[in-house]
């Protein structure tokens, strides 16, 4: 029996269906058409619309609640593959559920907790857990592990990436393209980097400098904690950082925010009420910054520097994608959806057959599945230029 008729069989489960779960669903649903996907999330309202806004027959919905450990590992065992698109603080229950159910993952959470730590459950439960598989973390560390492969030595890894509106957009020249939650974590949350072969800690927002994109224009960068996996996986680096991108003037107006208390979650009292000002804010950048309106655009820029056969070598990958107007899809939930329903399509079709944890970075250094991933990634309009230089 061959490969196909095998899919006919299979069921994957999405939890999850804010806008970048929904992304995945649509793309995972339209490629793999013979393998039942099933969305789950604990509003049932918001389930049940995202299956009814795409509309594909081999689509359904669930009520799942992952804070009840044993209803999620029963449900879990139902199915082939699971994709998850959870809160950051969730993330590490789905995927101890996985390991305990025996099922494959494809995470989008961005658990603030190291996942690699799993590895040994996971290869022992025959699983393949692949976490941070977005755009960043995600489609970076594939780049990052492609150019690692092809280098003798690795000297400096830098990553800057942005989500942004087409032109910038008042007050904060940004509008709203995932969790406001998320975003609030990455302005106060301290960013690791490796400065002098070592891991260091430095205040997110900072290490602010400009740079001009390609079609896009003037950008400023600043440090975020967006390396994860990499920090341990790659090894023997003299400097490594991911910086995030925004429009000039963006990180200082963040800075006010941030020092006024506007992030904090420290709880205050108002009128005999207390409230996390960090969650009334988050409110207030879904209500204020969120707009369909608004066309996005996706900015990726990765320099890995090092030495191949004693010659210095540097690998410069750039990408930019664009608000998708025919299918309404952001750039945002194209670049970090996508990649999650690719790589969970590549290993339903046995074309990913590793196991245990599975940093994206890991995929990149597999010729094979690198290409794979880029064909895929190609095939939806998302081009990725790389470039190499030598000194």
């Amino acid at each position: 029996m061959g490969l196909w008729p095998l899919l006919d069989f299979m069921r994957a489960l999405v939890v999850g269906c804010g806008r970048i779960g929904s992304a995945a669903v649509q793309d995972l649903s339209q490629t793999l058409s013979c393998v039942e996907v099933v969305v789950a999330d604990k509003d049932s309202v918001a389930a049940k619309k995202a299956v009814e806004k795409i509309g594909r027959r081999n689509l359904s919905w669930m009520l799942l609640d992952v804070t009840k450990p044993r209803r999620l590992v029963e449900v879990l065992k139902n199915f082939d593959l699971v994709l998850g698109f959870l809160p950051p603080k969730l993330g590490l229950r789905l995927v101890k559920a996985c390991i305990q159910a025996g099922k494959n993952l494809v995470d989008v959470s961005y658990t603030p907790e190291n996942p690699l730590v799993l590895h040994d459950q996971a290869l022992k439960a025959d699983v393949a857990i692949v976490p941070n598989c977005g755009l960043a973390p995600g489609i970076s560390n594939i780049l990052v592990g492609h150019a690692v492969a092809k280098l003798d030595k690795v000297e400096k890894v830098h990553i800057f990436v942005g989500g942004l509106p087409e032109k910038p957009t008042p007050p904060l020249g940004y509008v709203i393209t995932w969790s406001p939650e998320s975003l609030i974590e990455m302005y106060t949350s301290k960013a690791r980097i490796v400065k002098n072969g070592k891991i260091v800690e430095v205040e997110a927002l900072s290490g602010l400098e400009n740079l001009d994109f390609p079609q896009i224009g003037r950008l400023e960068a600043f440090y975020t904690d967006g390396l994860r996996t990499l920090l341990y996986t790659i090894q023997g680096v003299d400097e490594m950082w991911e910086k995030t991108l925004r429009y000039p003037g963006h990180a200082e107006k963040m800075k006010l925010l941030r020092d006024l208390g506007f992030f904090s979650c420290e709880e205050i009292t108002v009128n005999g009420v207390k409230l996390q000002p960090s969650k009334v804010t988050a409110k207030l950048f879904e209500r204020k910054l969120y707009s369909h309106a608004v066309k996005d655009v996706v900015a990726l820029k990765v320099e890995v520097y090092g030495s191949k056969e004693r010659v210095k070598t540097r690998y410069i990958y750039t990408l930019i994608d664009f608000y998708d107007e025919k299918g309404g899809v952001t750039a945002m939930a194209r670049t970090t959806g996508f990649t999650a329903s690719i790589v969970a399509k590549l290993i339903l079709e046995g074309k990913i057959r590793l196991k245990g944890v599975i940093p994206p970075e890991r995929l990149g250094m597999d010729g094979e599945i690198y290409q794979q991933i880029m064909a895929e990634l190609g095939g939806r309009g998302i081009k990725i230029i790389e470039e190499t230089s030598v000194e």
